[in-house]
């Protein structure tokens, strides 16, 4: 499938299409255009258009809190992995307003910050970024699964 969004992307612009390419969709095509282009492009390319206003992947409020474009990718595909929602607080908190993100949160958005300086275009940013996103998912499924073995211990 297409999939659409703004250039320059950050943090959001990453964190979706690595999710959609390792749970979602296993041949993606992302295309990123300017801003005011994205849901024209999405039409005449018959892509799904993403982290813009106007897409149905787009951020969200809920219960008072505000969600963001990889929480919707989960939300509409039904993603279950619980390594996978606990990442998703993460990116939440690098691209939020998320007054109680994890520690985390912080090194995510400086990285993304530097990916995006040193990438020649978005392309070579999510190349880049890719092996950074998959080990943040290692290292947080590794946690969680240290977690239940100490829980499962303590019984």
């Amino acid at each position: 499938m297409k999939w659409v969004t703004r250039e320059k992307a950050k943090v959001d612009r990453i964190a979706c299409p690595w999710v959609i390419s390792r749970f979602v969709d296993s041949e993606p095509v992302f295309l990123f255009v300017p801003r005011e282009k994205v849901l024209e492009v999405a039409r005449t390319e018959n892509a799904i258009p993403f982290d813009t206003p106007g897409a149905e992947i787009f951020h969200y409020e809920e219960d008072g809190k505000e969600y963001v474009s990889f929480d919707a990718v989960i939300r509409k595909y039904d993603l279950r992995d619980p390594a996978l929602l606990e990442f998703a607080r993460i990116v939440r908190g690098a691209d939020a307003n998320m007054p109680d993100a994890p520690p985390e949160s912080a090194g995510l958005e400086a990285a993304a910050l530097g990916f995006r300086q040193i990438a020649k275009d978005d392309h070579e940013n999510m190349r880049l970024q890719f092996p950074f996103y998959d080990a943040m998912y290692a290292f947080v499924k590794e946690r969680m699964e240290g977690r239940a073995k100490l829980e499962h211990a303590k019984r």
